[in-house]
């Protein structure tokens, strides 16, 4: 297929920086050497894409752990390549039953507080692993964890960006003892090349792999979770833990120019890179300069419309409804479409009437010999979460619970066991023989950068490496002209989009601000994989290991 190769640029004159990684076996991507490493032994070991993806966000919970880990949520879309069937699960908490916006507002709270004991919700991500496993695992559970229990009590040594971000949250981890004990050494975090440990966590680890999921809501886990809520006035109970379970979802998806995108329903934002797409579709951007003027313009006019839609319609579907076939309807795109202009800025947050149309994130992928494909996204939320680290087991809870509204009647108003509007998103595409499992983190960042991805291989033929290095621009809050643009993109297009009416702060060249993605390609004609890892990050697409000696 032409998308792998840049057909038109010669390999020794090209503008990005990495190859993709090809095998005819399995690859993994993630956003650390070390999970990547991890994952890609799993599948030597003849582990599936969901063993080697449980293996590698274990291990970015010991070695990533401000970004994701077992005390957060998790959502991923599963391609089996024998049957072509996709299978997603939905695995983000709900709120403890006795947190409500009365009891919030008698604490004195006007809106949802964004850290600490108040802003958890019930961690889905182990209920997800189990799940996943039981109908898509090989290995047996046991062994999915002996990387990161390795790493947590012999240690590794810090990498670049994660010490960085690390250091970033110091007031945050000083505020809480568990923060103090288990993340900061003499009060300080740890440089870049130091040697870091967690023996805390890999014990809760150890549980797990034992006695499963139950260890986690029902053991000796639970009994921490509860032991720290109780201990800063939290809300949880052992009910809130032990009858949650996490959901089969079907992907759902729209066609751009040809290429099916799939992503996963509410309440989740992936409906709303469907729409931002579906927007798109009319325009003729592989005729226009990729990251020029009108294609740049068009993008962020789209995105500003889908972020409307998503912060006035999306809540839990099992609490109240959410109009997600007209949000997704071309028809209703058509006519949102007409509101954006060539040549201004649109500063108002309008949301449409999608009703009447009926028609801070770790993201990682792994693709196993026979082909499979796991497209999986997990996360504490905002670095470390909510600031909280369990007693006796050393890992964060997330604050999940931030995102709700305390607005009597919005739709994602907080209330007893519901779910939170959720920024994490997997994804997945597919044209005739080539599959991609793909995504990219980084909180209301992956609407527009998921977009941007797909528009960079569909509509300029960029394999999936380029389209990940790609300069991107984000948005980091509904409303406003606000728009963050990569240093890459040339100073004459910023000075003409400003002049449009784009406010713009512009970021470094490769910035952490945009997210870091990771995408893999089964072509199901050839039977060879393909991986592709963001240099934002810290990590890799690796290959499973030949059996070299047997």
């Amino acid at each position: 297929m032409l998308l792998l190769l840049p057909a038109a640029v010669l390999a020794q004159d090209r503008s990005q920086a990495r190859s993709m990684v090809i095998s005819d076996r399995g690859i993994a991507a993630t956003s650390q050497t070390l999970a990547s490493q991890a994952a890609a032994m799993v599948l030597a070991r003849g582990g599936s894409a969901i063993d080697a993806a449980i293996a590698a966000n274990a291990t970015l919970g010991v070695v990533e752990p401000e970004r994701g880990g077992i005390g957060g949520d998790l959502f991923a879309i599963y391609w089996d390549a024998k049957t072509g069937k996709l299978t997603g699960i939905n695995a983000s908490g709900w709120a403890p039953a006795g947190l409500t916006p009365e009891w919030l507002k008698q604490q004195g709270y006007q809106t949802m507080p964004q850290a600490g004991i108040h802003s958890v919700t019930v961690p889905g991500c182990v209920d997800g692993w189990s799940k996943l496993h039981a109908r898509f695992g090989k290995l047996p559970w046991r062994d999915l964890f002996a990387p990161a229990i390795y790493y947590a009590k012999n240690g590794f040594p810090v990498t670049e960006i994660i010490s960085e971000t690390w250091h970033g949250e110091l007031e945050k981890l000083k505020s809480d003892e568990g923060g103090r004990r288990v993340y900061l050494k003499n009060g300080e975090t740890p440089k870049v090349g130091e040697i870091a440990r967690n023996p805390e966590l890999g014990a809760a680890y150890e549980l797990i792999a034992a006695q499963g999921e139950s260890a986690f809501y029902k053991g000796a886990v639970a009994q921490s979770i509860l032991k720290t809520s109780r201990r800063l006035g939290g809300k949880m109970t052992a009910a809130d833990l032990a009858e949650f379970s996490s959901e089969w979802v079907t992907p759902v998806s729209t066609d751009y120019h040809g290429w099916k995108v799939y992503e996963l329903p509410p309440n989740s934002q992936g409906i709303g890179a469907l729409e931002m797409l579906n927007l798109l579709s009319g325009y003729p951007l592989s005729s226009w300069p990729a990251r020029g003027v009108q294609e740049l313009h068009t993008q962020i006019e789209a995105m500003k419309l889908a972020f409307a839609d998503l912060h006035r319609f999306i809540g839990d579907p099992r609490v109240g409804p959410v109009p997600v076939a007209g949000l997704i309807s071309p028809a209703y795109a058509r006519q949102r479409a007409g509101l954006i202009a060539p040549g201004r800025a649109r500063c108002e947050e309008t949301p449409g009437e999608p009703q009447r149309f009926a028609g801070n994130t770790i993201y990682f992928a792994a693709v196993d010999r026979e082909g499979n494909i796991a497209s999986v996204i997990q996360s504490v939320y905002q670095h470390f979460g909510s600031g909280v680290v369990v007693d006796d087991y050393g890992f964060a809870l997330q604050n999940r619970g931030a995102l709700f509204e305390l607005e009597s009647g919005h739709p994602n108003v907080l209330a007893p066991r519901k779910r939170p509007y959720q920024t994490i998103i997997p994804a997945f595409m597919e044209k005739g023989d080539v599959h991609i499992g793909f995504g990219i983190m980084g909180g209301m960042n992956q609407t527009p950068a998921h977009t941007q991805f797909v528009s960079n291989v569909v509509d300029h033929g960029m394999n999936i490496q380029m389209a990940l290095e790609a300069p991107r621009f984000t948005k980091l809050k509904f409303g406003g002209c606000d728009v963050l643009i990569e240093a890459r993109i040339p100073r004459e297009v910023r000075e003409k989009l400003a002049a449009m009416g784009h406010k713009i702060t512009v970021t470094g060249d490769f910035s952490n601000q945009m997210g870091g993605g990771q995408a893999v390609i089964h072509n199901s004609a050839t039977g060879v994989n393909y991986g592709a890892s963001d240099p934002r990050k810290d990590g890799a697409a690796i290959p499973e290991p030949h059996p070299y000696w047997k």
